[in-house]
């Protein structure tokens, strides 16, 4: 069993039972974020999370399995995205992207901000214009090192 099909077999069981991401946050002890992502194949989960998610989803024991072991990173299946929304991230980098970057880089010097020592909080921000969509990423700043 490859992880999309074990992704697709948990998408299928969200919809039956009804669950959110973040009832299935709960159940795997990490934030909504976080473990959105690791449902979705991004991340690794311990043997008592994916026991876990596997008895609330009713999971095969191969897809419990596939949950523990490290996946390859990266889901989108174009180097530019179609999906409406995911474009919109694409298009946020492709406009605001050399900003971060030369932003970061006078704040803290050469280097990347880690997206592997790193947290999300995504939030519904109430407006009276409409609602907005509020995404705070806080990644560890990583200097090169000369040598």
């Amino acid at each position: 069993m490859t992880r999309e099909e074990v992704t697709a077999l948990i998408l299928n069981a969200k919809i039956k039972k009804k669950l959110s991401w973040a009832q299935l946050a709960e159940v795997v002890g990490f934030s909504k974020e976080w473990s959105t992502a690791a449902l979705l194949g991004q991340m690794t989960l311990t043997e008592a999370q994916a026991n876990a998610v596997g008895d609330l989803l009713e999971l095969p024991e191969e897809a419990i399995a596939q949950l523990q072991v490290v996946p390859y990173k990266g889901s989108l299946p174009t180097s530019v995205p179609t999906d409406p929304l995911i474009y919109r991230f694409y298009e946020l980098v492709n406009v605001y992207g050399t900003t971060f970057k030369e932003l970061i880089h006078e704040e803290f010097g050469d280097g990347i901000m880690s997206a592997i020592d790193f947290k999300m909080d995504l939030q519904r921000e109430p407006n009276p214009a409409g609602d907005r969509v509020s995404i705070t990423m806080s990644g560890k700043f990583l200097p090169y090192k000369t040598y």
